[in-house]
């Protein structure tokens, strides 16, 4: 997965340049002709958020909007690669003039012991 973080013009609702836009039209046509892309999408403000915390059992709600913008997340690509260093590759290809994007592999049932797939309903996978 492709994390775009958040910045302080996202959080205040600057839209970009339309010439962005295109661009990453583009890029994500890209994506989807290599046949990696599986879902990608923006995320609206913090503002429109809001944080559910649970501690000793309890929810607590707090809604947006939240500090520090570049600790948030502002939208998202999830592709499927071989490798971490095609996904950075893809991420180096993104047309931004700034902005940060973090890479995370999404953990699947497979990925942990049997004993824990078991316990989520899940035959483990050999």
């Amino acid at each position: 997965m492709m994390l775009v973080k958040g910045t302080a013009e996202i959080e205040e609702g600057v839209l970009p340049d339309p010439q962005l836009f295109a661009d990453m039209a583009k890029y994500n046509d890209e994506l989807a002709k290599a046949g990696v892309l599986i879902s990608l999408d923006g995320l609206r403000s913090s503002a429109d958020g809001a944080r559910i915390s649970f501690s000793q059992g309890n929810a607590s709600v707090t809604n947006g909007p939240f500090p520090n913008p570049t600790e948030l997340v502002s939208g998202f690509w999830i592709i499927r690669v071989t490798s971490k260093e095609e996904a950075i590759g893809w991420a180096q290809r993104v047309p931004f003039k700034d902005g940060v994007i973090e890479i995370r592999q999404i953990q699947e049932i497979s990925d942990f012991p049997e004993e824990i797939q078991k316990a989520a309903g899940n035959e483990p996978l050999r």
